[in-house]
């Protein structure tokens, strides 16, 4: 059977991180499937504006809330506004994440913890907060992990290993929170945006595909998730075109 032109039309979903790059990406893609989005950014309130206009061009409501996702309080806040204004949530996107490099040896304690509370804990709050909306409409989670969760990246070790960590937690989440709720797991590659991947063209050397990822790569593989059997749940899917093979 062929998928509704707006499969999501009168659906609520929720972007963190929603303002720029993959995250824009991401929330276009559901609005362009007729879904409501909200969207959440911490420093780029600019984009998070202008990105809630090409949201609304899709004839949908839109809108963007300050959120700090290493912060308990900031979360609750957003999440609660974002319920309120939107009736309810259908979707959750947990894209909000932090990168950097750095050698092992060389990561100093607040730079590991400060990587988890984005990457990890962040997702965890996030999803806890919103988690009595999901349940009520049978709802769904979708959390952005990385390729770098699951092969290790010598010189990015709290990143990997906070992206690990959120990979057991979404198949944590996806048990603990059947049967209302699904969660699963995207796990970008090397994906090339206006501001990510220049200098990077040795690793579409590597893959199979012979190219790095896209965000809409990404999007799409979201939007499986969004759309398709609520039935699955507790999957990671690599878009990494086979670089990790």
């Amino acid at each position: 059977m062929s998928q509704p032109a707006l499969p999501l039309a009168g659906k609520r979903a929720l972007i963190t991180g929603g303002a720029k790059k993959i995250g824009k990406a991401l929330a276009l893609s559901l609005a362009g499937a007729g879904a409501d989005v909200s969207i959440t950014y911490r420093g780029s309130e600019a984009e998070a504006e202008a990105t809630v206009l090409q949201l609304q061009a899709h004839g949908v409501r839109a809108f963007a809330v300050p959120c700090d996702v290493q912060q308990e309080k900031s979360v609750h806040a957003a999440v609660e506004e974002v319920i309120q204004r939107m009736g309810g949530l259908d979707l959750l996107v947990n894209n909000a994440g932090a990168f950097e490099t750095a050698a092992l040896e060389e990561i100093s304690i607040a730079e590991w913890d400060a990587m988890f509370a984005t990457n990890t804990r962040g997702p965890f709050l996030v999803a806890k907060a919103a988690h009595a909306a999901l349940k009520l409409a049978h709802g769904r989670i979708v959390n952005i992990g990385s390729l770098g969760g699951i092969h290790p990246w010598a010189t990015h070790a709290h990143y990997c290993t906070s992206k690990a960590a959120l990979h057991m937690l979404s198949h944590t989440m996806a048990k603990a929170w059947a049967p209302e709720i699904s969660v699963n797991c995207v796990a970008p590659g090397m994906i090339v945006t206006s501001e990510v991947g220049a200098g990077y063209e040795g690793f579409a050397a590597k893959t199979p595909m012979k190219r790095n990822g896209t965000v809409q790569d990404v999007a799409a593989a979201v939007l499986f998730f969004a759309t398709g059997p609520h039935f699955i749940t507790g999957q990671l899917l690599a878009v990494d075109g086979g670089l990790g093979l």
